[in-house]
């Protein structure tokens, strides 16, 4: 009887450290998922500053490719821009699903392990 509650134990010990460390893996996860999201949303001010600028402008519209300025067609420009912007947003939305998944894994796991 003695044996068998301490196997118990020991199979229970096991598995609270398995589920720490899938704790913490989650847990790097959503601080990998967030800090890309944050890319990609500073990505997206910037498209939008952009674009806001392209509305000010004039007709003589540069595009910075490396180390040239190129004179670009302002539809052209915007239409890209516009288009950087839906994918941006796509991507964002994206991340913020994955982001919210994962919370509520680690919330069922934290809550798993605290019993």
């Amino acid at each position: 009887m003695k044996e068998d509650r301490g196997q118990e134990n020991n199979n229970s010990k096991k598995k609270k450290e398995m589920s720490i460390q899938e704790l913490q893996m989650l847990e790097q996860n959503l601080q990998n998922i967030f800090l890309q999201k944050q890319a990609f949303q500073i990505e997206m001010r910037e498209t939008q500053a952009a674009l806001k600028e392209l509305e000010k402008s004039g007709e003589e519209v540069f595009k910075i490719i490396g180390q040239l300025m190129i004179k670009t067609d302002k539809k052209e420009m915007k239409e890209e821009l516009v288009n950087k912007e839906k994918i941006l947003d796509l991507r964002i939305r994206s991340f913020e699903k994955q982001e919210h998944t994962l919370s509520e894994k680690l919330s069922e796991l934290q809550t798993e392990i605290l019993k």
